[in-house]
């Protein structure tokens, strides 16, 4: 179980607004990807407080909105636009400095989820692999980034029928694939990526 360690220990070291930041979807074929920056009040920290993975989505949505009512929070996202042109990686990285920046209150120090920090990154840092299993700050903003991005996938659902973005938010599923060759490419999938990559440039083959 996460707790609260990393986020004591770097405020031993004077600093006072300590972030946790993650980001999801990285291996979608179609959507954005999406980052959340997540200060926690130590003295209102939500019970069962955990990696989004390891939760259902109900307790995943009950835990977002406790976070939302309890801690400071930024959100923000990278294209596809800007997936295709800078990568997968750098469009990650993109975006939890954009999660940072729109935090309502200035973050001094960040734990990032992953063994790799932004570049461009403006405040210390520590990275933390497995970091949502590990820090509650970092455990928090992936449970802020998921219901984010799959609340937006559902949203996209509505409007394209066929792909299951509903259920695999994006992700190469069975279904997803075939409706993928079926359908076609929408504006939303990542051309940069193969399986869509191979269906746009097949007849060129």
């Amino acid at each position: 179980m996460p707790d609260f360690s990393f986020e004591t220990e770097v405020a031993d070291q004077g600093y006072t607004a300590v972030a946790g930041v993650d980001e999801v979807g990285r291996g979608p074929l179609c959507g954005p990807v999406t980052a959340a920056a997540v200060i926690l009040d130590p003295d209102h920290i939500p019970e069962g407080l955990r990696d989004s993975k390891k939760l259902t989505d109900r307790k995943r949505r009950l835990m977002y909105t406790q976070i939302m009512e309890t801690a400071m929070v930024g959100v923000a996202h990278a294209s596809v636009a800007e997936i295709d042109e800078i990568n997968i990686l750098q469009a990650s990285h993109l975006a939890m400095v954009r999660a940072i920046a729109n935090l309502p209150k200035p973050a001094d120090f960040a734990l990032i989820d992953g063994n790799r920090a932004p570049k461009n990154l403006i405040i210390p840092s520590t990275c933390v692999v497995k970091g949502d299993d590990r820090s509650l700050s970092i455990a928090a903003a992936s449970i802020v980034a998921k219901i984010t991005r799959d609340d937006l996938m559902l949203e996209l659902d509505a409007q394209f029928h066929g792909y299951g973005w509903a259920k695999n938010a994006g992700y190469p599923t069975k279904e997803h694939l075939v409706a993928l060759k079926s359908l076609g490419v929408t504006p939303h999938h990542r051309r940069s990526f193969k399986p869509v990559h191979n269906i746009l440039y097949q007849k060129n083959k």
